[in-house]
């Protein structure tokens, strides 16, 4: 099987949530993660903090620089993430979409061969 990565995207400024919207978010990701688990698709996921709380680690010329904030300046951010096996890209396709309809869009990307052994 292969492995894809689903990363949910967020934009910055984008009117946020109401409470009881995140709720219904909460439990249709919670939903989703038990049937990807119960079907064995499931390998990791998780939220992630706001792009403020990022620190990027560069080496350049042997020296170790550290910056606050995140790595590209841009309104598009990751929200969270699943790492899942599937037989092929339609598969992993079909789980997106449950997932973008729970959360927003979601970006669908297979591991490369390496990673896969």
């Amino acid at each position: 099987m292969k492995q894809y990565l689903l990363s949910v995207h967020v934009v910055e400024g984008a009117p946020a949530p109401s409470d009881e919207e995140m709720q219904t978010v909460f439990a249709e990701t919670g939903r989703i993660n038990d049937e990807m688990q119960a079907v064995g698709a499931w390998v990791f996921g998780g939220g992630l903090l706001s792009p403020d709380s990022a620190t990027v680690v560069r080496i350049e010329n042997g020296a170790t620089t550290m910056s606050d904030g995140p790595f590209a300046e841009t309104k598009e951010h990751i929200a969270g993430f699943w790492v899942i096996r599937c037989e092929d890209l339609d598969q992993a396709l079909a789980w997106a979409e449950k997932c973008a309809a729970a959360c927003g869009a979601v970006e669908v990307r297979p591991f490369d061969d390496l990673s896969q052994a």
